[in-house]
């Protein structure tokens, strides 16, 4: 993880090679599908494969960009994906097979299988070989000014500020600091939250429109200017959608956002707001509606002119 954090993905490789020596033929299934390791070290050319999706599902939103990849290698891939994310993932080229994935065996013939996040280091990806190209998935576009009385002069700005159960507390964002969103001149705001976090907002704030449905989410997206969005799956969602999103990031954020760094090699068109301390949401925040202010007041001077 400190390699990976540092982008030195090469030395993470060598490390995770030796713990793959060291538990070679050995797999424990009983463990939570999430902290199981599956890849054998099987090379993967001239193979079947079987992609495990057995993350979250950000995660396979994330890493199923380097299943085209593995697609030209093996003789047959079937990516055994979160149900929920099929439709999205079929407009995606060069993905394979899509099979449901249920808490059954697969029923599929395969020579080798792996976990969708072990890809990278199956593929020894680096930043330079990572494969940044945006979108890689391509819902419809839905219209999101039809019937709310926008103008194109609006700024159409989704929201995300709570996250699921997993590390809920360090990633989710206190609803009371996005207050002053509202009152930046010219952003529409349209709630992307979806569960019970949508409890916590009052009548009046921004337009609802997220949705559960993922691919009808996705194509929502589309007809946005920008999304804003704690470390969950909608920020993976926009960024693989090659939409301007900003994510919002603890102090000591998951690895994958690597260390001191607004950029992210994983998606070209997403800017990181870092805690610059544990739990400093509200400056966070402040520096979000400063940069809203000005891109709003952007586009209401080009639209006068």
């Amino acid at each position: 993880m400190r390699h990976m954090r540092r982008g030195d993905w090469r030395e993470a490789w060598s490390i995770s090679d030796e713990v793959l020596r060291a538990r070679f033929g050995v797999r424990d299934w009983s463990l939570p599908r999430h902290l199981q390791a599956v890849w054998d070290g099987t090379p993967l050319d001239g193979r079947q494969v079987l992609l495990r999706c057995y993350h979250g599902l950000g995660d396979t939103i994330q890493f199923i960009r380097l299943a085209p990849l593995v697609q030209a290698r093996a003789s047959e891939l079937t990516v055994w994906a979160q149900p929920a994310l099929i439709p999205l993932l079929r407009t995606m080229p060069a993905v394979g097979r899509l099979l449901p994935l249920h808490d059954g065996t697969p029923e599929v013939t395969y020579d080798v299988d792996v976990e969708v996040m072990e890809l990278p280091h199956v593929l020894r990806t680096t930043i330079s070989t990572l494969p940044a190209q945006v979108p890689y998935l391509h819902p419809p576009r839905r219209d999101m000014r039809a019937g709310t009385g926008q103008t194109r002069l609006d700024f159409a700005v989704g929201l995300v500020w709570r996250s699921g159960d997993w590390d809920y507390e360090r990633r989710s964002v206190p609803f009371g600091l996005l207050e002053p969103l509202r009152a930046v001149p010219g952003v529409a705001l349209h709630i992307l939250q979806r569960g019970s976090a949508l409890e916590e907002r009052p009548p009046g704030f921004g337009i609802l429109s997220g949705s559960d449905d993922i691919l009808e989410a996705a194509s929502v997206m589309r007809g946005l200017d920008l999304v804003i969005s704690i470390d969950s799956m909608p920020a993976h969602l926009a960024g693989a959608l090659g939409l301007p999103v900003w994510t919002l990031l603890a102090s000591d954020a998951d690895w994958r956002w690597m260390e001191e760094r607004e950029d992210s090699p994983w998606y070209p068109s997403m800017r990181l707001f870092r805690q610059r301390r544990p739990g400093a949401w509200g400056e966070v925040i402040a520096r979000v509606v400063a940069e809203l202010r000005t891109l709003a007041g952007a586009r209401g001077l080009s639209g006068a002119t």
